[in-house]
């Protein structure tokens, strides 16, 4: 029984458009689901692990720096519920509270991330050399 082997081809670069597409998406998305939570930010928890990790180690180091700080706020939010929900009564007030304030924190500086990812020059980036495993 024989093998066979297919060589993968490679891109020989990532246009600067290609690259700022994925912290754009973050941003965006962390917007929506902060406007609308039940029950986009549970899945947008989920899938924000999976842009994460593909983008965290990206050639472009402008890439993982915007990405880094979306998920960021992004996880500290989600991650801040569960020890000030725990005092939280039964009542729907607190948490539309906790709402609006993560609404306050994730919506204004995910709009400031978009614009500096806008105004940033971006450069298309080589990948001639970059060894992968």
């Amino acid at each position: 029984m024989s093998e066979f082997h297919e060589e993968a081809v490679l891109p020989e670069q990532i246009t600067a458009q290609q690259a700022r597409r994925s912290p754009v998406l973050f941003n965006i998305l962390n917007i929506i689901a902060v406007i609308i939570p039940l029950p986009l930010m549970v899945f947008w928890l989920g899938a924000s692990m999976v842009l994460y990790a593909m983008n965290r180690h990206h050639p472009n180091v402008k890439v993982a720096h915007y990405v880094q700080a979306a998920s960021t706020r992004l996880y500290g939010i989600a991650g801040a519920a569960v020890p000030v929900g725990t005092f939280f009564s039964l009542e729907i007030t607190p948490w539309l509270v906790y709402w609006g304030l993560a609404a306050i924190i994730m919506i204004p500086l995910s709009i400031r991330d978009l614009i500096r990812i806008k105004e940033d020059h971006w450069e298309d980036t080589d990948l001639r050399g970059v060894k992968y495993d």
